[in-house]
């Protein structure tokens, strides 16, 4: 499926990719209201979280549902019905990872969040949208909206549902005009609000 208009050419990522989907992810998330106060040594953040997005991203490659724009600008990974974020064994050393890459502190944070986010997943089966990221350099453009577009023609062709957790408030806005609609919302240990949002199959 191509899209429409100008923008981009979109492609379903490979592991020749990783590098740059990790580049950026780590851009787009490095000053996150969730993500950026999880990895609180300035120092090395870039290098930590660099880390933890790798993990996760080459993980989500065992699924076709990494989607970049022509040049890597944006990023969306997306996990299908039934899926999970990370395999089993991915899964039972996560939190030895994260103690070696952060500190047992800062270790525990992270673990506590993500423990949140797995509770809100909804049980009916969904496409999962784990990250969406527009390279720091490439805001502005529209792409990650852009990119979210075009993904979800490729859902609804599908005939699935869509899940995500809406970290930074300004995108909430920005979801609703392509269909998402809100369902709920937690809080982490720092006082920030995700917001949980679901777009029915069409």
């Amino acid at each position: 499926m191509e899209p429409s208009g100008s923008f981009p050419a979109v492609r379903v990522a490979t592991i020749d990719d990783l590098d740059g989907v990790v580049a950026t992810l780590t851009s787009a998330f490095f000053d996150d209201p969730l993500w950026g106060p999880a990895f609180p040594d300035l120092t090395h953040r870039e290098a930590q979280a660099s880390a933890l997005w790798r993990l996760f991203a080459g993980s989500a490659l065992r699924y076709p549902f990494t989607y970049l724009t022509e040049n890597t600008e944006s990023v969306a990974v997306w996990i299908p019905p039934g899926g999970i974020d990370l395999t089993e064994n991915e899964s039972l050393g996560f939190e030895s990872f994260l103690v070696d890459l952060v500190g047992e502190e800062a270790a525990k944070g992270i673990m506590v969040i993500s423990a949140q986010f797995e509770e809100v997943r909804p049980t009916e089966p969904h496409f999962y949208l784990s990250l969406l990221a527009t390279h720091h350099d490439h805001r502005g453009r529209g792409l990650g909206m852009g990119l979210l577009r075009e993904n979800l023609e490729r859902i609804d062709a599908l005939g699935g549902a869509a899940h995500l957790e809406s970290s930074n408030p300004v995108n909430d806005a920005r979801y609703r005009s392509v269909g998402f609609e809100r369902q709920g919302e937690f809080t982490v240990a720092s006082g920030h609000i995700i917001t949980t949002m679901w777009r029915s199959a069409r």
